[in-house]
């Protein structure tokens, strides 16, 4: 069952989604909406480049968390098309995704770039939203624990005890259109592994997501779960209304598990 002492991180990214007039729509939106004063939960978003400076500023005040989908590891430099940690920040963002699937799959990201940019984020004062997980082959193979344990641990390699890291399971096979989303209870076993191989670097647990073809439906069965810390969602959210939605449940939830 939920411990009454949770705090909760749900959010959404929008990845390659949303130009400035619907960014516009969904930040505005959300700043109309108030958070339920009476539970215990951050709400972010995580747009892209292209309208984070706007909607940091849409969101400024109302405490929603403005995320970026990536950072580089150096501070600045001839690294054409990349995006530097204090560029983020100058846009108001305070969050900032890495290693997420698409990334590593995609693109090349690697443990140790992984490792060197969730550095430079926590250098610069930001927290870093670390995205792990292990693919159909990894877990048909018996793998998962040590796929986690390597992402984990590289992840940290240039972290410190006391530094604020939020990580998020998402396994790459519950991921996008087709995916399977993974058992509340698979998904709490592995937040709690991901959890305590973390402490050992950072002298307490951090929130740990879930992420994986979250719906409204089944976001409730997660929240249950104590392990999980939260839900980084992906297409349920897009919309405004489906974000609403979830952070309702949530809150339905939180209240019940508290009388």
């Amino acid at each position: 069952m939920m411990s009454v002492d949770r705090h909760l991180w749900i959010g959404t990214s929008w990845k390659m989604n949303k130009t400035y007039a619907g960014a516009m729509v969904f930040a505005m939106a959300l700043r109309r909406a108030e958070a339920p004063p009476d539970v215990a939960f951050t709400r972010f978003v995580v747009p892209p480049f292209t309208v984070l400076r706007e909607v940091a500023e849409v969101l400024s005040e109302t405490g929603v968390v403005v995320g970026a989908q990536n950072a580089h590891w150096e501070d600045a430099g001839a690294w054409t098309g990349e995006v530097s940690v204090p560029m983020v920040a100058d846009c108001g963002a305070t969050l900032v995704e890495l290693g997420h699937s698409e990334r590593r799959t995609h693109f090349g990201e690697t443990d140790e770039t992984v490792g060197k940019k969730v550095g430079a984020v926590l250098r610069h004062g930001l927290k870093p939203l670390v995205c792990v997980g292990e693919t159909r082959a990894e877990k048909d193979a018996g793998q998962t624990a040590e796929v986690l344990e390597r992402q984990v641990r590289a992840a940290l390699s240039g972290a410190h005890a006391g530094d604020h890291v939020l990580f998020a399971y998402e396994p790459v096979w519950a991921i996008g259109e087709g995916g399977e989303p993974a058992s509340p209870a698979y998904a709490a076993d592995y937040h709690d592994q991901i959890a305590a191989m973390a402490k050992d670097i950072l002298g307490t647990p951090p929130p740990v997501l879930y992420g994986g073809s979250v719906t409204a439906e089944n976001c409730t069965a997660y929240l249950a779960e104590r392990a999980v810390g939260g839900l980084f969602i992906g297409r349920a959210a897009w919309q405004i209304e489906g974000y609403l939605d979830i952070l309702s449940r949530a809150a339905t939830l939180m209240r019940e598990n508290e009388e």
